[in-house]
């Protein structure tokens, strides 16, 4: 996946917004204000960061080289994907879900019935 993929599939996910909060080198995909995601667009091969639940972080880290502490972020919480071609599209668009589906279970009631308008 380039940058354009992942942007398009980020703003797919319901209410989800992009921005640049770090400087124009780190786009930012929030839903409800919070960060789901953060792809460092001056690193080759391109780098995104995902939220993850810390158990199956550690498993993905164990299983692939491509995937690393969260660069800059919690890394008990944090991932850093590395996109060099060894991780598959769909596992990515996986973890991508997964990362915001983490986020919007952490909202309140009223923010997630907002989500569905």
């Amino acid at each position: 996946m380039n940058i354009e993929d992942i942007r398009k599939y980020c703003l797919s996910l319901s209410g989800t917004e992009e921005d640049y909060p770090f400087g124009e080198d780190t786009l930012v995909f929030k839903v409800a204000g919070k960060i789901f995601a953060l792809a460092s667009l001056d690193s080759i091969p391109l780098q995104i960061n995902l939220k993850c639940d810390p158990e199956t972080a550690i498993e993905l880290r164990e299983m692939y080289e491509a995937v690393i502490p969260g660069y800059h972020m919690n890394k008990k919480h944090w991932n850093t994907v590395i996109l060099d071609g060894t991780i598959k599209v769909k596992e990515l668009k996986e973890w991508i879900k997964n990362s915001y589906n983490l986020v919007v279970n952490g909202l309140s009631k009223s923010a997630k019935k907002k989500l569905t308008k």
